[in-house]
């Protein structure tokens, strides 16, 4: 088969229309449509490697859900959550105890939740991580009383809205703690916190090329508004300082990421 007519068949796959209709019908960057039809594909066929050891499925509430309705009536959706992430949380229950860990996986699991337009009760928390909902309403408890804003379905019920703990960890980080402080203070391990900072710094240079929230949102597979958390603490903290340790951190992520494209070159 001549090249030409290989490409001519692969552009009449369902694929390369949906990808048509997106940048030319609803006028979509070609990034961006390329990760709105790999969603598509996922929720309508699915994919044998996307449950991972520690991860589980589960049913939750819908982001968009209406309150008040029965719960046999209510638009639900499919999550999945990472219970256990293997040494990540084993750091953290190494040097801060069960409790801890149990802790930082409320917030990953919340979060995870958020990301797939999902929301959890207490209720699927204690489900999932096989305590009882007293044990996680005193988790939640302990950390509202550090700030920490937890995006359960019984706390986005509410008007206001505070920051995530990521949120949080960055703010630390951009007034100049090092990634060993912040996870102590947090009691989040340092690769966790390492990755954190990476994703806001990735968020903040797709907004300086000038993608906007939704558009970053689909790109870097995160919830929306974990993308607004990221540019409002981004804007409450703009300073030369920070734009020079913003920078910093980028160049260093690029470094580390070059050598891995030239062996795969």
């Amino acid at each position: 088969m001549k090249q030409g007519e290989a490409g001519r068949l692969a552009a009449k796959t369902k694929e390369q229309q949906l990808m048509h209709i997106l940048e030319i019908d609803f006028r979509q960057p070609p990034r961006v449509a390329q990760a709105i039809m790999h969603d598509v594909q996922a929720c309508l066929t699915g994919t044998a490697d996307q449950v991972k050891p520690g991860q589980m499925r589960v049913i939750l509430v819908a982001m968009e859900a209406r309150h008040g309705q029965a719960l046999a009536q209510t638009m639900q959706r499919e999550v999945i959550w990472t219970v256990d992430a293997g040494q990540e949380d084993y750091e953290v229950q190494m040097a801060y105890g069960v409790a801890a860990m149990r802790r930082q996986r409320i917030q990953r699991l919340l979060c995870e939740a958020v990301a797939q337009n999902a929301v959890a009760s207490q209720e699927d928390l204690a489900r999932a991580l096989q305590v009882s909902v007293r044990t996680i309403k005193r988790d939640c408890a302990h950390l509202a009383g550090q700030g920490i804003f937890l995006p359960t379905r019984g706390n986005l019920k509410g008007i206001g809205r505070g920051q995530s703990h990521k949120a949080l960890i960055v703010g630390r980080w951009l007034r100049g703690e090092t990634y060993d402080q912040i996870a102590r203070a947090t009691h989040h391990s340092v690769s966790s916190v390492q990755r954190y900072v990476q994703g806001f710094s990735r968020v903040i240079q797709l907004q300086q090329q000038g993608l906007n929230r939704d558009e970053i949102a689909l790109l870097l597979q995160i919830g929306w508004p974990l993308v607004a958390d990221y540019l409002a603490i981004y804007q409450q903290h703009d300073s030369p300082f920070i734009r020079e340790r913003l920078a910093a951190q980028m160049t260093r992520f690029q470094q580390r990421t070059q050598p891995e494209k030239k062996r795969v070159a």
